[in-house]
């Protein structure tokens, strides 16, 4: 009975602990659980709602529009529903709510919903969108466009015929306004790639705007995509969204396969037709921007696993670049040591710290090397680079390990290895052969006749009077 008590607190902490706001209900509708932070989103007290009916404490809603009732209902849940509402205080609040049945085989026992709230979020998205608005319309709009896009296809440092082939290809892509996708590991230089196709282009005196499209909920993705119309929603304005800001240049799309499916399918009539439609909105707006995206895995794999739409990536992979890992160009980290490093230091790097530099994975590819020749500059100061100013990372990679000087045979060596592992055995069991044998898990027997035969009279005595009593 004590043992279910601390079950149900420590259950009960848990779920106060909790960064998101959770409210469940009976089958009945009435609320059996309703943490702080649901309390703190609905400007409420936890007892004003706990033991309470859904309808009787938020009257504004409905069996229709309450979808904890509509889950209680339909015994299915409801994923990732955007919902935006006035509290009891008269704050407006934006949350992603998953609301799901708590069923016992199938006996509905209850409605649990989690709610997450994107508002602080979404208001700085907005002011970031205002912000990018009032840059195009700027007289010197040219000219703050192109910082935007500060990277020509110049700046991407390499050696390997691969990625100069890939640099012409990218070149020979910029003077058209085919889409493109880029894909290549974290860190290989995909945006540096985008912005020097854009910055190669015709549009390159109109607007580059990147936006990641990952850890991004779909509904504030849409409306940033998009737009909003007034009305649309409580609270809603009429706001252009990244599309239309992009008129006229490229809109670079990372992470394109954290995109959810429903906007995949949007941004296809996008790349069909040439519209938009904003969210709220019911007229179409004719837009005019290319499309570059990119992706840390393969496109084709992203298709098979599902995350990347299938149409979607025959529409967009017309013309593909690829990035090859650091890894595999090791050459290219050579020079961007010498590059980066040697701009800054008035010597020559020395060749150890080259052959270490090039013997590391870079799984992290040229942004990790960047910030390790960083690191380095500040670990040294004025003095000349030396091991020591690597980091743990690189030492411990290029750690081997010690032979010992051979002074005789192999048998020799082994016979002297195999004494000096059976005497620190028997010291560090104080002398018990027992121990040591099991230390170094050779019967018991075995290390008796070792023993003997290395010398060891007394431990020889100790055999003797151990085998007789066996």
């Amino acid at each position: 009975m004590q043992t279910h008590t601390l079950s149900k607190e420590m259950l009960m902490a848990i779920l106060d602990g909790i960064d998101e706001a959770i409210h469940a209900v009976d089958k009945d509708g009435f609320t059996i659980y309703y943490n702080k932070v649901a309390a703190g989103y609905d400007g409420m007290k936890v007892e004003e709602v706990v033991g309470k009916h859904l309808l009787h404490v938020f009257p504004s809603l409905t069996e229709e529009t309450s979808t904890l009732l509509k889950v209680l209902k339909t015994k299915k849940p409801i994923y990732h529903e955007n919902q935006r509402y006035e509290n009891k205080k008269g704050q407006l609040l934006e949350t992603v709510n998953t609301t799901i049945p708590i069923l016992n085989g199938d006996h509905l026992l209850g409605a649990v919903e989690i709610a997450k709230n994107y508002g602080h979020l979404n208001t700085l998205s907005n002011k970031l969108m205002d912000l990018q608005a009032k840059i195009n319309r700027s007289p010197g709009s040219k000219k703050i466009s192109s910082i935007q896009s500060s990277y020509t296809l110049d700046d991407f440092i390499t050696d390997d015929t691969e990625c100069v082939n890939m640099l012409q290809d990218a070149t020979l892509f910029a003077s058209s306004i085919l889409p493109i996708v880029i894909w290549g590991e974290t860190g290989t230089g995909k945006e540096i790639i985008a912005q020097g196709i854009h910055h190669q282009s015709p549009r390159k005196h109109a607007p580059f705007i990147a936006q990641n499209c990952g850890a991004i909920p779909a509904t504030l993705l849409e409306s940033l995509l998009f737009g909003t119309e007034k009305g649309s929603y409580t609270g809603a304005v009429d706001r252009k969204g990244l599309f239309e800001l992009a008129t006229g240049g490229t809109l670079f799309l990372d992470e394109m396969n954290s995109m959810p499916l429903e906007l995949q399918a949007k941004l296809l009539r996008v790349l069909e037709d040439g519209t938009i439609r904003r969210v709220g909105g019911t007229s179409t707006i004719k837009v005019d921007v290319r499309i570059i995206t990119a992706m840390n895995e393969s496109p084709e794999i992203c298709v098979e696993n599902g995350s990347f739409r299938a149409d979607l990536y025959y529409r967009l992979n017309t013309c593909p670049i690829y990035i090859r890992p650091l890894r595999e160009r090791p050459h290219d980290i050579r020079l961007l040591l010498e590059k980066k490093l040697q701009t800054r230091i008035p010597y020559q790097v020395p060749i150890e710290i080259k052959e270490m530099f090039q013997s590391y994975e870079w799984p992290g590819n040229v942004r990790e090397l960047i910030n390790t020749i960083e690191y380095i500059l500040l670990k040294s100061k004025e003095e000349k680079i030396s091991t020591k100013h690597l980091p743990l990372k690189l030492n411990r990679k290029n750690q081997r390990p010690t032979i010992p000087q051979s002074t005789g045979s192999l048998r020799m060596e082994l016979q002297k290895t195999e004494e000096l592992m059976i005497k620190n055995a028997m010291n560090q069991s104080k002398g018990n052969v027992m121990k040591a044998a099991k230390m170094l898990d050779i019967p018991r027997q075995t290390l008796q006749y070792k023993l003997a035969k290395m010398g060891d009279k007394s431990k020889s005595d100790e055999v003797l009077k151990i085998r007789h009593t066996d």
